[in-house]
């Protein structure tokens, strides 16, 4: 095989840097200088495309010149659709060159059809204040479509582009201010973007590539997350880019399809780290139940085995481990760790090849006075947490009770965040940020958890968000789609929480009901999960409850995490509101 047909290599042929850049352009600028590059993979494996990183910055430099060509000035928001190739990587980096801040956007999904996908991207644009789209060739009128009735000076793809007539200057790298925005958790209905400045993005792919991930010069990255999420961004895509790193790249959209295509290509290619989800795991699991591993399969280098994006799930991780035993996986590999999009990436990591750990709590003790009791052999209610390791350099994180007191270790109370790497705020939404990041620097995380010997070990979630199967899902766009498009419900009366168990999150939608009739409220219960199901794929559990029962906050606001605690309390029932009374 030529070079060409041979992916990029491992070895950097340069020294390894990762701690002394003050932004993605100049870590780019130093990672041109070594052998390595971004690979493309088909959804069978084979390699599409090739992307040295001294190709890539010269490329973005020409997009940048491109861009500014067309008119756009330093500051404006670029969306782009975050398609799994070279181009949204040259698109990317063309606006770090340019003094322009890039938005990726996700890609669309099969059960939301064309028309719910625009008004989606469309929402985001806006909340961004682009001025510019690019999407992938397949998405071309798409994107034109969506950005038809914003404030957009162009939108197509990078070949639409005008050309140049001679060299643009361009502006000094820039160093301060916002590198990109992040919709990874955002809301469709009220999309937010996460604003991550250059400062923050260095410290925090800083600290993942020296404590986190502790790279090492024989590391090579192999992904299969999406490009608009934070773990596939920035700890997948840029963290490899500003360590040297070579990282070979699986289309997101085909892995349900294909998952051992993952294991497969980290084989084939000496991969040693990579990250997904506990249900990234699991989807191999379930593909081996039908399909034998190729023989030659060896996971045998897979040093750093990342669980991130959702709870960690041990019960199928210990699964995984066992069956892919004999092709050379070591349990030790496991790296579970805890972030979000708000602190860049990443918040926590375990010792490198420490593997697994996890708690065996009384749920009753945890759900009731919120302190950390061992399950004994009689326990009536059980549950293992993992814990993900202790908080990055620099940073620091604190246990806090509903009256803002810190707390001890082994008591349950929500996670309070401070250090270089967070945010500097959801873009152009003040108050939705005043209400997360204090003026003393602190992000109320949103998470519930204890400390347990330092290490931090996550119990749930306070905030609002959903994550189901790596999917982020705000409640907000699933109460509006029912109420929307159900007869019978209107502004209110719809409440979506979701249930953490050992088999993951599970969505449950209760809904306030006057209907009496059994055949009505069974006929309404599957309206309304077939709505969810064709605007979201999403099954969920609807819940009837009596009108006027959902509670509220002393402002009239829905009070989703005390729905929540009323539902699993037995209190917030499916049942006949003429026998019921409110709760």
């Amino acid at each position: 095989m030529t070079e060409i047909d041979q992916p990029t290599p491992t070895a950097r042929g340069v020294p390894y840097r990762a701690v002394d850049f003050r932004c993605f352009a100049e870590a780019l600028d130093y990672a041109a200088e070594a052998e390595t590059g971004a690979n493309f993979f088909s959804s069978r494996g084979a390699l599409v495309e090739r992307l040295p990183y001294r190709q890539l910055r010269a490329e973005a430099l020409e997009v940048a010149q491109r861009l500014i060509a067309a008119g756009l000035q330093t500051g404006d928001r670029v969306a782009i659709l975050a398609e799994s190739d070279g181009d949204f990587l040259r698109a990317f980096a063309g606006c770090q060159y340019g003094g322009l801040i890039p938005v990726p956007l996700p890609l669309p999904v099969a059960f939301r059809g064309r028309a719910g996908y625009i008004d989606q991207i469309r929402r985001m644009m806006a909340a961004a204040g682009a001025t510019a789209a690019l999407a992938p060739r397949a998405l071309r009128d798409w994107i034109v479509e969506a950005a038809a009735t914003l404030p957009v000076r162009l939108a197509g793809t990078l070949a639409d582009l005008p050309p140049l007539h001679g060299p643009v200057s361009l502006p000094r790298p820039g160093t301060d201010g916002i590198a990109y925005l992040q919709f990874s958790s955002g809301s469709t209905r009220f999309p937010m973007g996460v604003a991550v400045t250059h400062d923050a993005f260095i410290a925090n792919t800083a600290a993942i590539a020296r404590h986190g991930m502790a790279v090492r010069p024989e590391d090579r990255c192999t992904s299969w997350l999406p490009f608009y999420h934070d773990l596939g961004l920035v700890g997948c895509l840029l963290t490899p880019i500003v360590t040297q790193m070579s990282v070979d790249i699986l289309p997101t959209q085909d892995f349900v399809r294909r998952p051992l295509t993952w294991l497969s290509t980290l084989s084939a290619h000496g991969g040693t780290v990579s990250f997904a989800p506990t249900f990234g795991y699991e989807l191999c699991l379930r593909r081996t139940r039908r399909t034998t591993p190729p023989e030659d399969l060896d996971l045998s280098r897979w040093r750093a085995a990342g669980i991130g994006g959702d709870m960690v799930r041990p019960g199928v991780l210990a699964e995984f481990a066992a069956r892919f035993a004999p092709f050379g996986f070591s349990a030790s590999a496991f790296l579970p760790c805890y972030g979000m999009a708000e602190v860049t990436v990443a918040i926590s990591f375990p010792e490198p090849g420490a593997g697994l750990r996890a708690d065996r709590i009384d749920l009753d003790a945890l759900e009731g006075p919120g302190t950390v009791v061992p399950a004994g052999p009689d326990t009536a209610r059980a549950r293992r947490f993992v814990h993900c390791g202790k908080v990055l350099p620099g940073h620091a994180l604190e246990v806090r009770d509903a009256a803002g007191n810190r707390l001890p270790e082994r008591r349950l109370g929500r996670f309070f965040l401070r250090g270089p790497s967070l945010m500097q705020g959801y873009f152009g939404r003040p108050e939705e940020t005043a209400a997360v990041l204090g003026p003393d620097g602190w992000l109320d995380t949103g998470d519930l958890g204890y400390l347990c010997d330092g290490a931090v070990v996550v119990t749930g979630r306070a905030k609002d968000l959903i994550i189901v199967n790596g999917r982020n899902l705000w409640p907000q766009d699933l109460e509006w789609s029912a109420e929307r498009e159900v007869a019978g419900l209107q502004t209110g009366d719809a409440a979506a929480v979701s249930v953490d168990t050992e088999a993951g999150e599970t969505v449950v939608l209760l809904a306030q009901c006057r209907l009496t009739d059994p055949a009505a409220r069974a006929a309404l219960r599957a309206e309304i999960a077939g709505v969810l199901s064709a605007l979201h794929g999403v099954d969920c559990t609807v819940v009837l409850v009596p009108h006027n029962s959902l509670p509220r906050t002393s402002s009239g606001k829905l009070s989703r995490a005390r729905t929540r605690q009323l539902y699993l309390g037995g209190r917030l029932r499916d049942e006949d509101p003429a026998t019921a009374g409110a709760s």
